[in-house]
């Protein structure tokens, strides 16, 4: 069984959050659980992202790349981390001080299970966000409920090594959405252990972040994350008839809505998308 002091390996990628990033560290470096190491994966930045991990010294671990999107920065984190488990952090949210202390500890007491996420507090644009019910994150079988929603915040999750030798790494050719395809690949066949208490500060609302570039075009992405489930092996004939519905019904409305903004020939290509799977 490993134990509560197994060590982490800590990933952030990061790309042009110089303003942000260290708060991010800093959160990292506070937490009462000493046995991590912090890898910070800077995605191309252009900004003074270099020189703010060069302060840092022997804190951390820097990597640079060219920019190639936050799932490939998350690969290549992987690639390099030594230990068992591993937690991820955008570079503009935070922990709070007993994050690892409390997750190590809750998978440690859970040795067969491979992924746990958290509660998390929201922020926008600084100011304190209530989560409505449908955001309550749950534990156990979470498939049929990520599939409309991604029930699984990026800067909560752990992961013992064992989940992506078992189902790959995330997706480097989804350029946003690459947490929602792996949450529905992890959540086929894995339980979600859920740590019971918002241990990470998530902050939203700016325009250079992902969600925010790529928000009229997000919900193509998911449903290619639906279609690439569908020749998933482990699916089994419920959850392959999940997907298919989900995706008809992601797929009307995302069609209808292009149809009504003059995006003609998309909407078009939606619709027949939910008609070929209906």
């Amino acid at each position: 069984m490993p134990s509560p002091t197994t060590p982490v390996s800590i990933i952030i990628p990061t790309h042009n959050r110089a303003g942000f990033l260290a708060q991010a560290i800093d959160s990292v470096l506070a937490q009462t659980y000493a046995n991590f190491e912090l890898i910070v994966v800077d995605d191309g930045s252009t900004d003074e992202t270099q020189p703010l991990l060069a302060s840092y010294g022997k804190a951390l671990i820097s990597l640079y790349q060219e920019n190639c999107g936050p799932a490939a920065a998350r690969n290549a984190g992987i690639r390099a981390a030594r230990h068992p488990l591993l937690a991820f952090l955008d570079s503009d949210d935070q922990f709070t001080r007993n994050k690892l202390a409390l997750q190590t500890a809750a998978m440690a007491a859970q040795p067969d299970l491979l992924i746990s996420h958290t509660q998390e507090t929201w922020f926008r644009n600084g100011h304190h966000l209530n989560q409505k019910k449908h955001h309550v994150k749950e534990g156990g079988d979470i498939f049929a409920r990520n599939l409309v929603l991604c029930m699984v915040g990026m800067s909560t999750v752990m992961v013992r090594r064992e989940l992506f030798e078992r189902i790959g790494l995330f997706d480097e050719s989804f350029p946003c959405c690459e947490d929602y395809e792996f949450w529905l690949r992890a959540s086929v066949a894995h339980p979600f252990l859920l740590v019971d208490a918002p241990l990470t500060a998530k902050h939203g609302g700016r325009p250079d972040q992902v969600s925010a570039r790529f928000q009229t075009g997000m919900d193509c992405f998911r449903l290619r994350a639906l279609e690439k489930l569908l020749s998933f092996s482990l699916l089994t004939s419920t959850q392959s008839h999940l997907v298919r519905a989900e995706l008809v019904r992601k797929a009307v409305l995302y069609g209808n809505g292009c149809l009504k903004h003059g995006r003609r020939e998309e909407g078009q290509r939606c619709l027949s998308l939910a008609t070929r799977y209906s």
